[in-house]
């Protein structure tokens, strides 16, 4: 199986570049991960933000294959702790899909297509972080799960 991160737009802090690629090559040791970053649309005065989420979605979509499994990370997601999503990644891993791939959006969030396209939704908190933390949390949260997974002293309960 394999994971994917896939978000709109650059990440520009070093610290979370850093932070993303320390817990990407921890993760190698336990699956396939990999990192899509899509370009996003530069607002403008000529483009809505509602044509923002459109140009974004129609960008994801053309990447999107029909067997991908795909999961929005959105605030109105279904919440889980971590060890509920350690047990959501092992039922993906027993008998789920050859890839899942995980969605931050842009700074407007997805458009109507890409949530009629997506196949579940999840939210990693009821706080609102920035997109590019959000990045690093998510990746941290995977590398956690997978140390839940394999009964690892990263994660204490």
């Amino acid at each position: 199986m394999t994971i994917e991160l896939w978000w709109i737009g650059k990440t520009n802090f070093a610290y979370l570049k850093e932070g993303i690629e320390l817990y990407k090559k921890r993760l190698g040791k336990y699956l396939n991960f990999k990192l899509v970053e899509i370009p996003d649309i530069k607002a403008s005065k000529k483009i809505s933000k509602q044509e923002i989420k459109l140009k974004e979605g129609q960008e994801i979509l053309k990447k999107l294959l029909p067997k991908d499994f795909l999961i929005l990370l959105d605030e109105n997601g279904k919440e889980l702790d971590s060890i509920a999503f350690a047990k959501e990644i092992e039922k993906f891993m027993i008998s789920g899909p050859s890839k899942v791939i995980f969605l931050i959006g842009g700074a407007y969030g997805f458009s109507e297509a890409i949530y009629k396209r997506a196949n579940r939704k999840v939210a990693l908190s009821k706080m609102t972080f920035s997109h590019q933390m959000v990045r690093l949390f998510f990746v941290e949260q995977l590398y956690r799960a997978h140390s839940i997974i394999n009964k690892e002293p990263y994660h204490h309960t």
